[in-house]
């Protein structure tokens, strides 16, 4: 299993990144995990013709934006149908993007949380604490890959990324933040621990946070690896 990080911020891009999304490949099948704002370009500088599955979180813009540039390359490209695994609220919160045609022209949804068969994965979606309906992912096949999309903290936590090979956390650390909602570097350190996780990598930084510190406030917690998401970054879940 190999993955490839496409954004690694909360909220809006920095210059040079993109929000969240990850790329991951096993067996020639390609998965796409998120596609926040600016993640489409780099994928497609990854796999040219695209993933052959695709996972979104949450309906909120920094996690699916470029959900809906990808559907017009399908849709005006002819390129074909898609199986979309998302909360209900995805679909919802781009339609109004594009009125005139459904997205279930593209699409073929199936709701997370739920488990499915998806190529050589096996794909849960466990339900996470946030403002809306967020369904963390576990991918199981050769490898475990955990992702929590956007979450509080949750006893969920430490089965979604159980013994996982690598369990990716967010880690807002959003200034003043009081909503229990969004997770904290030292408290993503905490939940990999309490998981057993072989390695964490942590992502979702809120615009201009300093990245080695939260690294810092992670390893104080947690044993195992710890590094943080970075565009362009390669890792190989072996």
């Amino acid at each position: 299993m190999r993955l490839t990080v496409l954004g690694s911020c909360g909220a809006y891009p920095e210059p040079g990144r993109a929000c969240s999304g990850f790329a991951v490949e096993e067996s020639g099948f390609r998965v796409v995990l998120d596609l926040g704002y600016g993640t489409l370009p780099r994928l497609l500088e990854l796999w040219p013709s695209g993933p052959d599955a695709v996972v979104i979180t949450h309906e909120h813009p920094d996690h699916c934006a470029d959900l809906h540039g990808l559907f017009r390359m399908q849709y005006y490209g002819r390129r074909g149908r898609l199986p979309l695994y998302c909360p209900p609220g995805v679909l919802d919160r781009l339609q109004g993007l594009e009125p005139d045609v459904s997205l279930r022209e593209v699409f073929d949804v199936f709701a997370l949380p739920g488990t499915w068969d998806v190529g050589p994965f096996e794909l849960t979606g466990v339900d996470l604490p946030h403002f809306v309906e967020n369904a963390g992912v576990r991918l199981e096949s050769s490898r475990v890959l955990a992702y929590t999309g956007d979450t509080g903290p949750s006893p969920a936590l430490a089965e979604l990324g159980r013994n996982a090979d690598l369990f990716i956390v967010e880690a807002t650390d959003r200034p003043g933040d009081t909503s229990g909602l969004l997770m904290t570097a030292a408290a993503a350190g905490s939940w990999a621990r309490q998981a057993g996780a072989r390695r964490l990598m942590l992502t979702h930084f809120w615009p201009g946070n300093d990245r080695f510190a939260a690294l810092a406030a992670a390893r104080a917690a947690f044993s195992g690896e710890v590094f943080a998401a970075s565009e362009d970054d390669v890792h190989a879940l072996g």
